[in-house]
C-alpha cells in the first residue's frame, strides 16, 4: 500500500519538508477492558479508521491535514482495580498536549484538532491552559462517539462496548471482536443519589461497582451494516470540519 500523505507515520522527511499542512490531529484513544468480546485496544483501534478516513476525506478537498499517531493511553482512574487498563492522569495528559502544541508551533503548525475516543479523557481545561501559552494557536477537541444521534443509527448504543462500539469494531477489526454469546450482556448500575443518575450532578464512577463485565450497554443487536453505515457518516462530519478549520483565517474567526 502507498503511503498516505495525510498520515504523520506513513510520511517521510522528504515529503514532509515539502509539504505546508493547514491542521494537525492528535487522536488519543485508550487502552482498556471492553467488555469479554471487544479488545483492550478497541479505542485505540476506532480513533486509527477515524482519523484516517475523516483525513482523507479532507485531503481530497484539498485540505492538507497531518494525522499524528494516536496516543494509547487515556484517564482510567475509574478503572486502578481492573488488570491491565493503563491509566493516564490528567496532568500527565497536559503535559503530553503542551509539548506537542510545542513541536507543531515551532513548525508554524497553528491549527490542532484533539480527536478524542475515550470518554475518560476531557481536554477542555487543558485546551484552556495550554493555547494561553501558544498565542495564535487554535487547539479544539472533538469528540468523535457525540458528533451524531447514535440512537438513529443503534437500537441501543451505549456506554461502553456496547451496540455502537461493537458495531464499529465489527466493520473496522473483526478479527479482533469475539462472537456475541460470549459477551457480556452489558447490565449496569446507577448511583443512588438521584442529582447523580439524573446526570446534573457528576462524579466518577467505580467501574467494578458499576459493571461485572467491564461493559455498559447491550451489544447482542451489533452488526459491521450498523458499523459501515455509522462510521461513513460520522468521518464525512468530522472531514467537514477540517476542510473549513483549514481555509479559515484565524485572525478573522469570527462572523
Amino acid at each position: 500500500m502507498a503511503p498516505r500523505p495525510y498520515l504523520l507515520a506513513e510520511s517521510n522527511w522528504k515529503t514532509v519538508k515539502e509539504t505546508e499542512y493547514d491542521v494537525a490531529v492528535l487522536p488519543w484513544g485508550a487502552t482498556e477492558a471492553h467488555n469479554f468480546h471487544l479488545p483492550y485496544n478497541t479505542d485505540v483501534a476506532e480513533c486509527d479508521y477515524i482519523a484516517a478516513e475523516s483525513a482523507r476525506i479532507a485531503w481530497e478537498q484539498g485540505a492538507r491535514v497531518i494525522t499524528l499517531p494516536t496516543v494509547p493511553f487515556g484517564v482510567n482512574t475509574g478503572q486502578l482495580d481492573i488488570k491491565l487498563d493503563i491509566n493516564l492522569y490528567p496532568s500527565t495528559q497536559a503535559a503530553i498536549l503542551n509539548d506537542v502544541v510545542d513541536a507543531l508551533t515551532r513548525n508554524g503548525i497553528l491549527k490542532l484538532v484533539v480527536l478524542n475516543g475515550h470518554g475518560g479523557n476531557d481536554f477542555k481545561q487543558m485546551i484552556r491552559e495550554t493555547q494561553a501559552f501558544y498565542p495564535g494557536s487554535f487547539i479544539s477537541q472533538v469528540n468523535w462517539y457525540r458528533i451524531l444521534d447514535n440512537a438513529a443509527y443503534f437500537d441501543k448504543p451505549g456506554d461502553h462496548a456496547g451496540e455502537m462500539e461493537t458495531s464499529v469494531m465489527m466493520e473496522i477489526a473483526p478479527d479482533l471482536v469475539r462472537p456475541l454469546d460470549e459477551a457480556g450482556d452489558g447490565a449496569a448500575r446507577t448511583f443512588k443519589v438521584a442529582a447523580l443518575r439524573e446526570g446534573w450532578a457528576w462524579a466518577e464512577r467505580d467501574w467494578s461497582e458499576v459493571t461485572e463485565s467491564t461493559g455498559v450497554g447491550d451489544p447482542y443487536a451489533s452488526t459491521a451494516q450498523k458499523g459501515a453505515r455509522f462510521l461513513k457518516d460520522v468521518t464525512e462530519k468530522i472531514a467537514s470540519y477540517y476542510v473549513e478549520l483549514a481555509a479559515v483565517n484565524l485572525e478573522a474567526l469570527y462572523e
